[in-house]
């Protein structure tokens, strides 16, 4: 059974409906209020400490306290800080601050496969998927199907991996691939971190992902983790 994110309006009212749908609207509006805030506090912007290992795309989130309601008249339906499910991040903060937003029913699914996880000595590893990142045997841990999350980019369902550390990530590989058949990544180097570019053409960041770049023929692979 896949997990499908974008729900039908006929099985929640209209308000509750707004909490779990993105909204691009919601988006821009929170982007001008960053932008003005940035320009009247000499270029601080208005958001939340996070650990420094936290990943550049889930780290900077947006401090809705600053900004709500001199900038913005009240926080988004659909985040988090107001009953949403939506996580509102700045990309780019150092050279182009930008507004995105993630999904936090992921973490969810995280958490139920971890919660399966916790029984087991060892993770049932199935197979080497690439460097530093593993498939799991799902019907090992109870699953009937593998546990999917679909897709912000494609609307397709995307598979959890796990890292060599024992963390459980989503897999955008297929995401990625779509952008290597468009030629997208023709001018990406090896080594630079392609996960940007999925960012780029939406509104979401690739939220609960381990770091991917190219390999010598161009195609996306996992990045070597760094020592």
């Amino acid at each position: 059974m896949s997990i499908c994110f974008i729900l039908s309006g006929c099985l929640y009212p209209e308000d509750d409906q707004a909490k779990r749908l993105p909204n691009e609207v919601e988006v821009e509006a929170v982007q001008k209020a960053v932008d003005n805030y940035y320009q009247d506090n000499d270029g601080i912007l208005p958001i939340k400490n996070k650990d420094d290992e936290t990943d550049m795309f889930m780290k900077y989130l947006v401090d809705f306290k600053r900004i709500v309601p001199q900038y913005l008249s009240e926080i988004p339906k659909n985040a988090y800080e107001n009953g949403g499910v939506f996580q509102y991040v700045i990309m780019n903060p150092e050279t182009n601050p930008t507004v995105k937003i993630f999904d936090l029913r992921i973490a969810e699914k995280i958490r139920e496969v971890n919660y399966r996880l916790v029984s087991k000595e060892y993770p049932p590893f199935k197979e080497v998927i690439g460097k530093n990142a593993f498939s799991l045997d799902y019907k090992k841990l109870g699953f009937e199907e593998d546990p999917m999350i679909e897709s912000p980019y494609t609307g397709k369902n995307l598979p959890l991996i796990m890292s060599g550390e024992g963390e459980l990530y989503v897999d955008y590989t297929n995401d990625l691939y779509q952008l290597w058949e468009t030629g997208k990544l023709s001018k990406v180097k090896p080594g630079e971190d392609i996960r940007i570019m999925l960012a780029e053409q939406s509104i979401f960041v690739p939220a609960y992902s381990l770091p991917y770049t190219i390999d010598e023929q161009g195609k996306p692979v996992f990045m070597e983790k760094k020592e």
